[in-house]
């Protein structure tokens, strides 16, 4: 298995060359950006999903602690909400991580044609802190919700409410971050006006 993931990067490696070199740059944007996400969920994601729930986990829970509506037991990924008699855990998983959302956002910007390599590293070290600190946002208010309400408005609170807050973050950082520069940066044409050189 490992051997046929190798060929597969090499070949990725060999078309991503020939869409460069051929000037396709959208074929070569959506074939690099689909299989770096591929090969990153190979090899990376097994490594940092649980370094990067645990973070999540300190994070919330230090808002947690300022509120006084939930403990963080960051070692083992799990919140622990007291409501009267009774007592909700949350598992902060895989897919509560943002491991998905922050490699998908990365291997977009990197085969974004749009910004240089400087550009690249910080626009997506900001993205990244922003896409983290979303889904620290979506866990509390999930926490709060139940704290308030209950462990029946669960459901509600994690898989639409909590959604619809981190995505529309989410949504915010793609536009700043692909259309509005797209948009700004692009180019419309020059025009020029018998010899003279100037742009207009």
């Amino acid at each position: 298995m490992f051997a046929l993931k190798i060929i597969a990067f090499i070949i990725w490696l060999y078309i991503l060359l020939v869409l460069s070199r051929t000037g396709l740059h959208f074929f070569k944007f959506v074939i690099g950006s689909v299989g770096l996400f591929s090969f990153l969920m190979f090899w990376v994601q097994p490594v940092i999903t649980a370094p990067l729930s645990m973070a999540v986990t300190a994070v919330a829970g230090l808002l947690g602690d300022l509120s006084g509506m939930y403990d963080s037991y960051f070692q083992y990924s799990i919140l622990f909400i007291p409501k009267d008699t009774t007592s909700v855990s949350l598992a902060i998983d895989y897919e509560c991580s943002g491991v998905i959302e922050i490699m998908a956002f990365s291997c977009m910007l990197w085969f974004f044609p749009l910004y240089n390599m400087v550009e690249k590293l910080i626009v997506n070290s900001i993205g990244i802190a922003i896409i983290f600190l979303a889904n620290v946002l979506r866990i509390f208010t999930i926490c709060a919700m139940i704290y308030f309400y209950g462990n029946e408005i669960f459901y509600f609170a994690h898989t639409i409410f909590g959604r619809i807050i981190f995505y529309f973050i989410s949504i915010a950082l793609y536009f700043y971050v692909f259309t509005r520069a797209h948009v700004i940066r692009q180019k419309v044409g020059n025009f020029n006006y018998g010899n003279s050189d100037t742009v207009k």
